[in-house]
């Protein structure tokens, strides 16, 4: 279900169980959130930019390449 606020942001529900809601309802009121989906939204940001993150990062091989580079060049010993 996709509701319209009136910043013309799209949202949609989620279920989830209400024992895990009422986790994250005291997770959001002790680090201040000023709502739960504000929170999820918080976190659920975070953990798809660190996947992103990790999704970019050199290859080994990539990372030695460049390690010998900087060497080569006097930046490393």
């Amino acid at each position: 279900m996709t509701n319209k606020k009136s910043s013309e942001r799209k949202l949609t529900d989620v279920a989830i169980p209400t024992s895990l809601y009422r986790r994250i309802e005291q997770l959001a009121k002790e680090t201040g959130f000023t709502s739960v989906s504000s929170y999820i939204v918080y976190v659920l940001r975070n953990s798809l930019g660190e996947k992103e993150e990790k999704e970019e990062a050199f290859s080994k091989n990539d990372e030695e390449k460049i390690k010998a580079r900087l060497r080569a060049l006097g930046y490393m010993d």
